[in-house]
């Protein structure tokens, strides 16, 4: 019985097709960069965040400096003094894990639902009373604004925002770029800025749209409302919206393909995606990257939504992240009107 002949890689239809399909895959940027590059990016970037360091001290507000002093004597404890009504405010944004009531008896006020508070409470505990404690009273509350779901919202607008405007107007014009659409509307009387603010007219109007779905969603799924002025979280969200819309329209102004502006949008995204504190806290990283942290335009806007809708700020207390916002705004759309081209 004779052996069959051996294949032929170069004529084999299938062998051809397989190198074909590895050729196109590596030729998309896009394909490799979320194959490759963004499961080692993300690994870097949370290492950092979840980088084994020393358990921080629980923060604990007590109404005088007699209990302040008592709880400041262990280490793991970051003691202040606050008034009532400061306290409780603390407690319910999830700046204290623990009002400590002057007694007889010394009462304390706290979140059950929350391991931080919990902990919080023994060592309270132990700090006051270290030779058998007398007689305290429990008082669990669970506060909204505390919640992980009340930080996680408010990321999660502001990520929709900044994906709908790189997405929905950077990869859309460059789309009607390779299609040729933008060559026939040279032929129009139409100018350049006109068809760029009408991307920026319609982002905004999608806004209002957008907004009260992801609201109404966090508040009837999870109870998540907003302690501040509902206009100015509009207003907030509306400079969010026209910063990533300019952001979009800068990186489509002369990229001349989708997988170009795939990478571009992926490359400007990502930093955003992981370190602007949209599922975590970016005090989670070194101090050494802060101020970098701070100037990234998704961190501006989720400090800015948490602030309204957890704290209650005002306009005076968020006045950076909106100039911030507002100035990126401007300068972004005025750079990609200058740089923009038909074709």
């Amino acid at each position: 019985m004779t052996a069959p002949p051996p294949i032929d890689v170069r004529s084999s239809p299938m062998a051809q097709m397989t190198l074909a399909r590895l050729r196109l895959f590596f030729r998309e940027p896009g394909a490799v960069f979320w194959t490759f590059g963004f499961p080692l990016l993300l690994s870097i970037a949370l290492g950092i965040a979840f980088r084994n360091r020393p358990p921080e001290p629980v923060a604990i507000a007590a109404e005088s400096e007699e209990l302040s002093q008592a709880l400041a004597r262990d280490p793991g404890v970051r003691a202040q003094i606050l008034d009532d009504d400061a306290a409780r405010r603390a407690l319910r944004t999830g700046k204290v894990d623990l009002v400590v009531l002057p007694g007889p008896p010394i009462a304390f006020l706290f979140d059950p639902t929350r391991a931080e508070s919990r902990l919080a409470r023994a060592l309270a505990d132990a700090a006051l009373h270290p030779h058998g404690p007398p007689a305290t009273v429990d008082l669990p509350v669970t506060e909204p604004g505390s919640r992980y779901i009340d930080f996680l919202i408010p990321g999660l607008i502001g990520m929709n925002i900044m994906s709908s405007g790189m997405w929905g107007i950077g990869y859309v014009v460059v789309e009607m770029r390779t299609r040729k659409l933008l060559k026939r509307l040279v032929a129009t009387p139409m100018s350049r800025s006109q068809f760029l603010s009408s991307f920026v007219l319609m982002r905004a109007l999608f806004l209002f749209l957008e907004l009260p779905i992801l609201l109404g969603f966090g508040w009837f799924a999870f109870k998540v409302g907003v302690a501040g002025s509902l206009p100015l979280l509009v207003g907030v969200s509306f400079l969010g919206a026209m910063s990533f819309a300019g952001i979009g329209l800068l990186v489509a102004s002369r990229a001349q393909n989708t997988q170009t502006v795939a990478g571009l949008i992926n490359l400007v995204m990502l930093p955003m995606f992981v370190a602007s504190g949209v599922f975590f806290s970016t005090a989670r990283f070194p101090d050494s990257v802060q101020p970098f942290l701070k100037a990234l335009p998704l961190t501006a806007l989720n400090d800015a939504l948490r602030a309204i809708m957890i704290d209650g700020a005002g306009l005076g207390a968020i006045l950076g992240p909106v100039a911030l916002l507002a100035g990126l705004a401007v300068v972004s759309f005025a750079v990609a009107l200058r740089l923009f081209r038909w074709r």
